[in-house]
């Protein structure tokens, strides 16, 4: 069942399942997802873990007031990582296990590098570090301030359809639960989605590639070996990050959790277990 909490000017939307005295894992779900995207992994892990998902700023049912002239930048992943630590506090949950997909995954990695001493393991799926130089930030900032104004004036459904003809998403569209995700879609508000491109781009995020190698919180690294944009981008991520491991799970693209779920449970589970690169 959902449940609502206010954090500043914000009403969150969040599940949580499995019992409350296990150790925690927060998930955070990727662009035009909600508290229900790791549904089936969290079925599976609740046995053991007291697992919490979130609705993040611009989708599900999380509401920021809009009575506050300075409301976009609570969509920002500056605002949105502060956000989620007010969250944990409300949970009263002092460190936690946290697995982030996609633009989930790079908000849980701005929160690894910045609140290190909240998690005990960090998975990313799909994720990135951002881009390197203002040059590609900025024309990332243009194509997805472009997508944005198309999300506001175009059909939803239209939009969502060549959304997924991304490459990266070629393996998912065959999966026979595609149409299921799709309207699942649907149910958020394109006006602010559009506001999520805007100031959660990644062109509008500060580059944190230069603090791999500064990092001590075990990452796992989880890419799909379909997806050859990110098995790059984590492959030079892995490099610069000791207290990482890259798994290239087969026959998978870009959504490993949604494509292969039972796989995406196995490799967490044996990353949780594991004590390599255990923090001191």
């Amino acid at each position: 069942m959902a449940l609502k909490v206010q954090i500043d000017n914000g009403r969150f939307t969040y599940c949580s399942e499995g019992d409350s005295s296990h150790p925690a894992v927060l998930f955070l779900h990727g662009f035009m997802g909600n508290v229900d995207e790791f549904k089936e992994t969290i079925a599976s892990l609740s046995k053991q873990f007291y697992c919490v998902s979130i609705d993040l700023p611009a989708h599900g049912q999380t509401d920021i007031a809009n009575s506050d002239v300075n409301r976009e930048q609570y969509y920002t992943i500056q605002s949105s990582a502060n956000f989620v630590i007010k969250f944990l506090g409300f949970l009263r949950i002092e460190e936690c296990y946290l697995v982030g997909y996609s633009m989930g995954g790079r908000l849980a990695l701005y929160l690894t590098i910045n609140f290190p001493q909240y998690f005990h393991k960090v998975v990313l799926e799909s994720a990135s570090a951002g881009l390197r130089t203002s040059i590609e930030r900025s024309d990332r900032l243009v194509k997805d301030r472009k997508l944005a104004s198309d999300l506001e004036t175009n059909d939803f459904r239209l939009f969502l359809e060549n959304w997924y003809q991304q490459a990266i998403f070629a393996n998912l569209r065959s999966h026979p639960k595609f149409p299921q995700m799709l309207e699942q879609r649907l149910n958020n508000s394109p006006a602010l989605l559009a506001k999520s491109l805007r100031y959660f781009s990644i062109g509008n995020q500060p580059s944190l590639w230069e603090h791999l190698s500064k990092n001590e919180v075990p990452l796992l690294l989880l890419v799909g070996e379909l997806d050859d944009k990110f098995i790059q981008i984590n492959q030079q991520m892995s490099q610069l990050c000791k207290f990482s491991q890259l798994e290239i799970i087969p026959n998978c693209g870009h959504n490993i959790h949604f494509e292969h779920p039972e796989i995406f449970v196995r490799q967490i589970q044996a990353f949780f277990a594991s004590s390599s690169f255990e923090k001191v």
